[in-house]
C-alpha cells in the first residue's frame, strides 16, 4: 500500500483536511526564506490539533543537527526530513532522535556515484525530488527505475491527480505532494487534496 504525505502545510484547516481524508503524513517546511516556510512555533500550533494517528514531519535543508533536533521539539513533529546536502553525519546524529526521510533532487537520470550515495545514505526512507522542490517541476519516470528495489522510496516532484496513478503503478513507499493540490504557495485547494488522496486510496484496493 502506497502512503500519501501532503507537504508544505501552512494552515490548521489544510491539516486537518489531509488528515480527515485519510493522508499518512503533513510536512511543515522550517527553511527559511522559502515560499511555504513558518517558524517552529507556528507548525507546533497546527500540530497539537491532529491527532495521534498522522506523522508530523519536519522539512530541513542544510541545517546543522543542534538547529534541527531545537526546531523538532519546539514544533512537536515526529519525523525529519532532509532536503539539503546534510553530509552522513548529521543524518547519524538526528537519528538518535528521529527517524529520518532523506531526500535527493533529480536533474537527469542517475549516475553511478549519485546512485550508490542515495542508496548508501543513512537514512529510514529515501526520497526523489525534482530539480526544484515546491515548483511543481517534474521528470521522466525513467529516472526511478535505478530506485525502485529500495524498500521505503517515496516519490516527489511535480505530482497531481491527473498523474499520480502511472507512478503509483510502480508501488513506491509513498508519494508526497505539495504544489500539486495548491491554490496558492501554502494555501492547499480542498477539491485537490481530495482528488490525491482518492487516487491513492483506489490504488490499495486494487
Amino acid at each position: 500500500m502506497t502512503r500519501a504525505k501532503i507537504c508544505g502545510i501552512t494552515r490548521p484547516e489544510d491539516a486537518l483536511l489531509a488528515e480527515r481524508l485519510g493522508a499518512w503524513a503533513v510536512g511543515f517546511i522550517l527553511v527559511p526564506g522559502t515560499k511555504r516556510y513558518r517558524p517552529p512555533e507556528h507548525a507546533r500550533r497546527i500540530s497539537e490539533q491532529l491527532g495521534p494517528f498522522i506523522c508530523r514531519v519536519g522539512v530541513f535543508q542544510d541545517s546543522p543537527p543542534e538547529a534541527v533536533l531545537a526546531h523538532m521539539a519546539q514544533a512537536k513533529l515526529q519525523v525529519v526530513q532532509f532536503h539539503g546536502f546534510e553530509p552522513p553525519a548529521w543524518a547519524e546524529e538526528v537519528r538518535r532522535h528521529y527517524p529520518l526521510i532523506k531526500a535527493f533532487k533529480l536533474s537527469g537520470p542517475a549516475d553511478a556515484a549519485m546512485l550508490e550515495q542515495a542508496l548508501t545514505y543513512p537514512c529510514d526512507a529515501l526520497m526523489l525530488d525534482g530539480v526544484n522542490p515546491g515548483s511543481g517541476q517534474g521528470y521522466p519516470l525513467a529516472w526511478l527505475e535505478p530506485f525502485l528495489g529500495h524498500p521505503r522510496l517515496i516519490v516527489a516532484g511535480g505530482l497531481n491527480p491527473e498523474n499520480l496513478p502511472s507512478v503509483l503503478a510502480l508501488q513506491p513507499y509513498a508519494v508526497d505532494v505539495s504544489s500539486g493540490v495548491e491554490e496558492s504557495p501554502g494555501v492547499k485547494d480542498g477539491q485537490k487534496v481530495r482528488s490525491f488522496l482518492d487516487v491513492v486510496s483506489r490504488s490499495a484496493q486494487l
